[in-house]
């Protein structure tokens, strides 16, 4: 018997969704054999959360921070949730960018327990199996991806695990979807580089990337059998290389409840970020134009949501993607191109051959400039100065991540325009302090949508995610910002409030789901009070 209720007291302790570690009562402790296995003082969580804040701060470097706080995670979800949540600005960037890409890239050696679901190609047939291994059965959200496309970084196989799970560890800290509905997924079908495949620490298959339709096949092996196992569970498809991820987005996005995070989350966090922009500006959408540094499914799905945007401001969808035009490293998209993705052609608009991006610049005269290349350094002070020189408050946002593949930094963009940018970037960048003003520089981070938009969905349980449910969200952010925030060049709102952000944003989300039909449950009398009700909040509760 007393060696039963020591297992028991072991077991609890072990279970990171139960696990109050040092704050389980007295009372506790007697009932459920934690006596002798904890110290004898009991700490509140506050005490708990000073202790953390402390031994973070005894850390070198965010890598450090990051394996922490990972180990935190696998041994107190709670008090993991309440670090992070007690200064999301703080916290954002070492649990997903800039330090993510830093940490995926060692996935295999900082690896401490293994976390989500890894399912290989090899186990073709049994995914189902695979999916029931999980122990929660009512999953609402699984990031999945096949690691391919990590960031800016290419492909790192199954190394790239660590952005479901920090994508998902923003769903609860940002926005208070409960982390057991969730579900990290990565897809191993091998991988095309040679340092992971020579790494006797790599920890996915050791072949090259399956293609084709053996590809396809797993896919659709994968999205039926979610469909079977948490029929509730909406995909998130995150970091699927260009060739997969805007036909996979097509094949099921009006079949399954599923969106790709990388081509509308980041085109809504644009569309917020324009929005915010054109107040500064006192213009409109179709007074605009925007050419874009990268064709891929970023870029592609960013013109398609400006368009979007600019045929609510009274153009027609053609007038619209004429004032969207793109650069990828083969020159402008023009009509006489013979190399293109069916996804670029209707941004392939009649014009001259153009290389270089400088050049593009003052042939098109955009009001805007849009980085989503993961080359760094392309903003340069030519192009930067083209634009200052074309335009009184040039539009930049070099969007790609990491840090250190974002087209220019904010000190760059500032200086070469002589203060008069309006910036926003991909990754977080310090204060400049530039002809005697502060500049506080906008992160365009997808923090300000995916979360949101999941609290909705998880909330109505929503059959669908459509664009315009991404375009509301984009429009509700905007909405947020204030004019004291754009005074300082902040064009979107702080993250220090990003969870209050976030259920305003869901709130509005929630509204159009219902809607537009598309909710599982009936609509309550009040949106903004039944979504307060669904937040995950990080508190103990009684475990006896």
């Amino acid at each position: 018997m007393a060696s039963d209720v020591l297992s028991r007291g072991i077991r609890l302790l072990r279970d990171p969704h139960r696990n109050k570690s040092t704050a389980f009562t007295q009372a506790e402790r007697e009932q459920l054999g934690l006596l002798g296995l904890v110290p004898e003082g009991v700490d509140t969580e506050e005490t708990q959360l000073r202790r953390v804040l402390l031994q973070l701060g005894q850390k070198t470097t965010d890598l450090e921070r990051y394996i922490y706080l990972s180990a935190l995670q696998d041994n107190d979800e709670t008090l993991y949730y309440k670090t992070l949540m007690s200064d999301p600005e703080h916290f954002m960037p070492l649990v997903y960018t800039p330090t993510v890409g830093e940490a995926c890239q060692k996935y295999g050696h900082i690896l401490r327990r293994p976390r989500g679901l890894y399912l290989s190609i090899n186990r073709r047939g049994r995914v189902r199996e695979l999916l029931r291994n999980w122990p929660e059965q009512d999953i609402r959200f699984a990031v999945v991806t096949d690691g391919e496309r990590i960031l800016g970084l290419g492909d790192l196989g199954v190394n790239g695990m660590g952005i479901p799970v920090g994508k998902l560890a923003l769903y609860t800290a940002c926005a208070g979807v409960p982390p057991q509905v969730t579900l990290p997924i990565t897809l191993d079908v091998g991988t095309n580089n040679e340092t992971l495949l020579a790494d006797p620490l790599y920890l996915g298959l050791r072949q090259p990337r399956v293609r084709g339709k053996e590809y396809d096949a797993f896919l659709e092996e994968f999205v039926t059998a979610v469909q079977e196992v948490f029929p509730r569970c909406c995909i998130q498809f995150e970091d699927f290389a260009n060739f997969h991820a805007v036909p996979l987005l097509a094949r099921y996005r009006d079949r399954v409840c599923c969106y790709n995070d990388d081509i509308q989350g980041t085109a809504a966090v644009a569309v917020a970020g324009i929005s915010a922009a054109l107040r500064i500006l006192g213009t409109g959408w179709k007074d605009q134009t925007f050419l874009f540094l990268g064709a891929g499914s970023a870029g592609t799905g960013i013109a398609e949501l400006i368009c979007l945007a600019m045929t609510r401001d009274g153009l027609a969808l053609e007038e619209a993607r004429q004032r969207c035009w793109l650069v990828d490293v083969n020159g402008l998209i023009e009509s006489s191109r013979t190399d293109l993705a069916d996804f670029q052609k209707p941004f392939a608009h009649a014009h001259a051959p153009l290389r270089g991006f400088l050049a593009a610049v003052e042939a098109i005269r955009p009001t805007g400039i849009i980085g989503v290349s993961t080359v760094p350094k392309l903003f340069d002070q030519p192009v930067i100065e083209a634009m200052a020189r074309i335009n009184e408050r040039p539009i930049i946002f070099p969007y790609s991540n990491p840090t250190s593949r974002s087209e220019c930094t904010a000190e760059e963009a500032y200086k070469w325009s002589q203060g008069r940018a309006i910036f926003a970037s991909g990754s977080p960048f310090p204060p400049v302090q530039y002809g005697g003003k502060t500049f506080v520089p906008g992160q365009g981070n997808n923090v300000y949508i995916f979360p949101a938009l999941g609290l909705a969905i998880y909330a109505t349980q929503a059959r669908r995610v459509t664009d315009e449910l991404f375009l509301c969200a984009a429009t509700s952010v905007a909405e947020q910002v204030t004019q004291a925030n754009l005074d300082m060049g902040l064009i979107y709102p702080p993250q220090s409030d990003i969870l209050n952000t976030s259920i305003q944003v869901a709130t509005r989300v929630a509204e159009l789901i219902f809607e537009r039909g598309l909710a599982g449950v009936p609509r309550p009398a009040d949106v903004g009070d039944f979504i307060q009700s669904k937040l995950y909040r990080p508190e103990y509760h009684s475990a006896v």
